[in-house]
């Protein structure tokens, strides 16, 4: 039904209105994204202080097939991966090889079905080859983020493998882990962390 609206003349009408559609508070709800996000932009910050060059590792695709609707533009309506992925991030930080993988969660655990087998595995080498290695995770609906070195996150997968707890409880990871804090330069001050446990002894 719309709106009865009275005109200078006396008349009354009824006008069509328009519902106006509610847009969805973006928030930090977009788990992966923001998170994903803020640790780029870290990256950036700590490659433009000449503090580390840290990058995102590129996924690589098999394109299969393309379809080219118009002359100038063409759309890849099938791809597979050509080999599992690694982790998300590598570089190099204080002149020694840095690895980990990014997770954001909702809940307050975390449970290893959001990890495969090989990145865990893939982070177990290269601290075994001494590098740096880790697992960095939000925990959106409280707003905290911590890294937890390679060697626990290894530590409790294998006590899952063995009919332990399938998850990773946040009680764990707070009291093991390395809290992240925020700021603004950089947004996550993740190496800042990584110096209070790989660099604790210098």
């Amino acid at each position: 039904m719309g709106k009865l609206v009275k005109y200078p003349d006396g008349s009354i009408r009824e006008v069509e209105t328009k519902k106006v559609k509610k847009t969805k508070n973006i928030t930090k709800a977009n788990l992966g994204e923001s998170f994903e996000t803020e640790i780029n932009e870290s990256n950036e910050y700590y490659l433009n202080k000449g503090i580390a060059a840290i990058y995102k590792k590129p996924t690589p695709v098999q394109i299969v097939k393309v379809d080219y609707p118009a002359r100038n533009k063409a759309k890849i309506v099938e791809a597979y991966y050509k080999t599992p992925s690694t982790t998300d991030y590598n570089g190099i930080y204080k002149e020694k090889y840095i690895d980990f993988e990014a997770k954001s969660c909702r809940e307050l655990n975390f449970s290893f079905e959001r990890i495969y087998d090989h990145q865990i595995r893939h982070l177990e080498r290269i601290e075994k080859l001494g590098g740096i290695a880790f697992l960095i995770i939000e925990f959106s609906s409280i707003d905290e983020v911590y890294i937890l070195p390679s060697n626990l996150l290894v530590e409790k997968y294998e006590e899952s493998l063995n009919g332990g707890r399938k998850s990773i409880p946040h009680d764990y990871i707070k009291d093991n882990g390395i809290i992240v804090e925020r700021g603004f330069a950089p947004r996550l001050d993740y190496l800042k962390a990584v110096d209070k446990y790989y660099f604790k002894k210098k």
